[in-house]
């Protein structure tokens, strides 16, 4: 199963420069935005999940790591690429916009591997779950204030969505939604498993222990 995780999400990994290289062009904050989500709540929990517990989790070189911590580091690099200055900057050039999908690859690769690491008796897992949780609520918050700006944050000219041509603050708009729609759900999605998780291990019928 691990296997099949580490692959899917090496080869989800080759798509994105791809998909930049080829849209990048366009200017649309909505391309981003699947770009940005697919990275952080798809192809991290992925390779995460896929190299957990072995010489190339993450997580074991960063012992100290907490899951808040890694959250908030998440938090932080994404929250700055958000802002309208540096997001020009992004849309400007290739080259930053790919150093840019890099630090999402870094700091969601991070965060999932602190998450889902877990000791003795699932010692752990409850940071995890705090963790991933954290990280659903500010995505959320950023989805909300990109998806009900009254304005576009991003440039006001149109842009082009893999060929359709949107207005400024409908692309922003629908960049919001992704945001909302994939990655608040995913972090929601991931928390609600290592909690279910957690809630079995301290079951003792799930744990074939008779109940006083």
């Amino acid at each position: 199963m691990r296997t099949v995780a580490l692959g899917m999400g090496v080869f989800l990994l080759t798509i994105v420069p791809l998909v930049l290289f080829v849209t990048f062009d366009g200017g649309s904050f909505t391309v981003h935005m699947i770009l940005h989500m697919g990275i952080v709540a798809v192809i991290a929990p992925l390779l995460a999940y896929g190299v957990l517990g072995t010489r190339l989790d993450p997580s074991q070189r960063v012992a100290w790591m907490t899951p808040v911590l890694a959250s908030v580091i998440e938090m932080v690099v994404v929250w700055i690429w958000h802002v309208p200055a540096i997001r020009g900057l992004a849309d400007a050039s290739l080259q930053v916009s790919m150093v840019e999908l890099l630090s999402f690859l870094v700091a969601g690769l991070l965060l999932w591997a602190v998450c889902l690491r877990s000791g003795p008796e699932g010692e752990g897992r409850l940071a995890g779950t705090i963790g991933l949780l954290f990280t659903s609520i500010h995505m959320t918050l950023l989805g909300v204030l990109l998806a009900l700006a009254p304005r576009p944050l991003y440039g006001t000219g149109q842009v082009s969505c893999f060929g359709i041509p949107l207005a400024g603050i409908a692309d922003q708009q629908i960049g919001g939604v992704v945001m909302l729609a994939v990655g608040a759900l995913s972090y929601l999605a991931g928390g609600v498993v290592l909690l279910s998780g957690l809630l079995r291990e301290g079951d003792p019928m799930a744990r074939g222990e008779p109940r006083c």
